[in-house]
Order: C-alpha cells, then structure tokens, then sequence
C-alpha cells in the first residue's frame, strides 16, 4: 500500500515516456499517448458528441494532465458553447518540471500544455482553461471521493494498472464511482481486468467490453443504470 507521504519520482522509458517509480507503470501509452487518451476516453465516453454547457467530467489519476489537455481540444474542435467542468483525483502529484517534459513529447498540444504547465508550477489545484473549470482533489481517492460532492457526467478511470494499484479498483471505490455519476452517466477506462468489471456491474453499472487501443486487446466502458 502506498502513502500518502511517499513522493513520485518519475524514470523515462525511451527519452520520452514517464514511468511511475511508485507503481512500476508508464503514464501513457508507449506507442502514443495523445492518440490512447482520445481512443479510450473521449470515444470511450461518446465525447465530444454529448458535450453541453455544464457538462461534468470526473477522473481517477490526473497523472500528466493530457486527459485534461485532449478533453479541453476536442470540446474547442466541435464548437461547444458554454462552460465544462473537469475533476480529477491525484494521491501523488506528478513535479511540474517532469509534467512539462511528458507533454513536449505532443507538439501539436503545446497551445493548449503551456497554459496548464504556467498554473501547475504555481502549486494550484483550482484554476480555469479557456472554458474549462478545473479542479485537482489531492489524496487517497478511498478518502477523498466519498467527501465529494458533485456527480460526473462521464468518468476517466486512469489510474495505473490494477495489478500494480488494485486499491483503486476496488468494488468500494467503483461504488462511490457509481454514486457520483448522473443518472445515463458513462465511464471509460484501459483495463479490461474481470475484477473491475465486476465491481462496476455491481455497482450498477451496465458494462461493455470494447476494442483497446494500441496492443490492449481490450478496454472497458459503460453505463450507469442503462443497457449499453
């Protein structure tokens, strides 16, 4: 188990992939990270097609903050009016400094990274992108989500590897998952391990397995309280 005392130190797999020292798991993927990010949770929530003013989005592990970066491009590609929300539980804070070195791995975001990578290295943790109301819970997310009090629109379930982080995914933390999701509410994560599925199927959560990204077979994502 690790606490909340431990600090991340990050390694870099070919010069360009950050690799957690606390969990031995990369942040993305190695093949392309920006390209997994759009796969697996913005087609995997059916954004940016439901994209509305006030639409809320809630992660597990903010980690770089491409998730964050990718969301706020494609609300601006499809033209959405209004304004979104983006929540994000993070137990352990990547440095700035290593932030920015993940994110000049994608040129074509800097845009978008520099505002993020200005306010990040300020130490804030509430701060507004363009249209885009952003808010960094830090800590455990077993202590954290059920103190929350919003409810998500669509879920990014980005934590590193369940064998690696199996506290995470567990069937208590996937039931606040489901108690802080609207009603026809979605989520998209990477894993397609049998625990996890379960447990949202449990929390009630309607699940379909569907085509990963890059060498995942597999990915999973649903639907509170409807049939896929």
């Amino acid at each position: 188990m690790h606490t909340k005392d431990q600090i991340e130190r990050v390694t870099w797999r070919d010069g360009a992939v950050p690799v957690s020292t606390l969990f031995e798991d990369t942040y993305f993927s190695l093949t392309d990270g920006l390209a997994e990010t759009r796969h697996v949770f913005l087609e995997g929530n059916a954004l940016p097609a439901r994209f509305r003013d006030g639409f809320r989005i809630a992660e597990l592990g903010f980690g770089t903050g491409l998730n964050l970066i990718a969301t706020l491009i494609a609300w601006q590609t499809h033209g959405a009016a209004g304004r979104l929300s983006y929540t994000s539980f993070e137990a352990f804070p990547m440095p700035a400094d290593d932030m920015a070195r993940a994110l000049a791995a994608f040129p074509e975001i800097h845009p978008e990274a520099a505002p993020l990578l200005a306010v990040w290295t300020t130490g804030a943790r509430r701060f507004v992108l363009g249209p885009v109301d952003v808010e960094i819970i830090e800590g455990d997310a077993r202590d954290a989500l059920p103190d929350w009090q919003g409810r998500a629109d669509a879920w990014f379930l980005d934590g590193f590897s369940p064998a690696k982080n199996p506290e995470l995914w567990s069937e208590v933390v996937m039931a606040e998952v489901a108690r802080h999701t609207t009603p026809g509410g979605t989520l998209a994560t990477y894993t397609a391990a049998g625990f996890v599925r379960r447990g949202l199927q449990a929390a009630g959560f309607q699940i379909e397995r569907a085509k990963g990204y890059g060498h995942k077979r597999h990915m999973t994502r649903g639907i509170l309280g409807e049939a896929t």
